[in-house]
């Protein structure tokens, strides 16, 4: 595999594994994903979907303390409405090239997988996490909303009395509650985890590649108009609380409080 590493002002960086791509994302201290980032991985999936054999890839963090944050913050200091459009409509886009990616996609958490990260990780085939790793939706608490197509996949996977506490309450929680509601599929040794995803990745790439893709889509079920639907209801809601007195105070005080690199 050849032409696949990326630069590091993209916030991750691609390793070819004898054939399975470790896709690291890498944006110290906590992997929060900016709209830079977002379109890095977006246009990774999608390039390599057109491939004539696309890879299996793991989906993993730098670090041992953070998978992903979510969201970068930072960025919505002072931005104006149609560029927090733009954020939300690449993420969106990512979030269907990650679901419409034919070959295995392993995901693994090495340590907090929250907002964004979760909806990413949420994406992949069989996700194992380290045992220190923890999960939630903390959007609700901090003036945010996660992107429309994520919940729906969150409600698809764990069913909605599950989504809807986790979504509401806005609390993390450790990597056996998320094997236990169908999050992860194992728990590893943070040492062991990589080589464990790469066993995954291969043991998933060794199925004929035409039916596991045919399985994928069949599971996944992709829908242009659906798609399209999750799309305009997380650009209405953005609309509506972006500007929102309440939630304007609570990004606020999470800036306030938060210490070092943005968080979401």
């Amino acid at each position: 595999m050849t032409g696949l590493e990326t630069k590091p002002a993209a916030g991750f960086s691609t390793v070819d594994h004898a054939g399975v791509l470790v896709v690291t994302l890498d944006r110290p201290p906590a992997n929060a994903v900016n709209r830079g980032l977002i379109r890095g991985l977006s246009g990774l999936f999608t390039d390599l979907t057109a491939m004539r054999e696309a890879p299996p890839i793991v989906l993993t963090g730098r670090g041992e303390r953070f998978f992903c944050a979510g969201g970068d913050i930072k960025e919505l200091e002072g931005v104006a409405q149609h560029e927090l459009d733009a954020r939300m409509r690449e993420f969106h886009a990512l979030l269907v090239a990650m679901d419409r990616y034919p070959r295995p996609v392993i995901g693994a958490v090495n340590g907090h997988c929250v907002g964004g990260g979760m909806e990413i990780a949420l994406f992949a085939d069989t996700v194992l996490a380290a045992h220190g790793a923890r999960f939630g939706f903390p959007e609700i608490n901090h003036g945010l909303l996660p992107a429309d197509k994520g919940v729906q996949r969150a409600i698809r996977m764990l069913g909605a009395r599950v989504t809807r506490q986790i979504l509401l309450s806005g609390e993390l929680f450790d990597a056996q509650r998320a094997l236990e509601i169908g999050i992860v599929d194992g728990l590893v040794e943070p040492a062991d985890l990589v080589d464990a995803a790469l066993t995954s990745a291969r043991e998933a790439a060794a199925k004929a590649p035409v039916l596991y893709g045919a399985l994928k889509c069949s599971v996944n079920d992709p829908d242009d108009d659906r798609d399209q639907t999750y799309l305009q209801r997380t650009l209405a809601a953005a609309a509506r609380y972006f500007d929102d007195p309440t939630a304007h105070g609570l990004r606020e005080s999470w800036n306030d409080n938060r210490s070092g690199g943005g968080r979401g």
